[in-house]
C-alpha cells in the first residue's frame, strides 16, 4: 500500500505541475473554469489518489488472507 501511495503522490505532483504548464496552451479551451483553478486542480488529485489507494487495497486484502505458511510451501 505504501509503495502504490508514493507513485501516486509523485505521479500527481508531477502530473500537477504538467498541467499547470499545460494550461497555458489549452486556455482557449477551458469554459466556465480558470487555467490555475484550484479546486479543479484538487478534486483530480483527490479522485487519482482514492483510485490508486482502491485499486492497492482490494489486491493487499487478498494477500493479507492468504497464510504465510502456505504461500511458502506453494513457492
Amino acid at each position: 500500500m505504501r509503495q502504490a501511495g508514493q507513485l501516486a503522490l509523485v505521479g500527481v505532483v508531477v502530473g500537477g505541475l504538467g498541467a499547470l504548464g499545460a494550461t497555458r496552451l489549452l486556455t482557449a479551451n477551458l469554459y466556465g473554469v480558470g487555467p490555475g483553478d484550484p479546486v479543479s486542480f484538487a478534486a483530480a488529485a483527490l479522485v487519482l489518489l482514492l483510485m490508486t489507494g482502491l485499486a492497492a487495497w482490494l489486491p493487499a486484502r487478498r494477500a493479507a488472507k492468504v497464510d504465510p505458511v502456505v504461500a511458502l510451501r506453494a513457492e
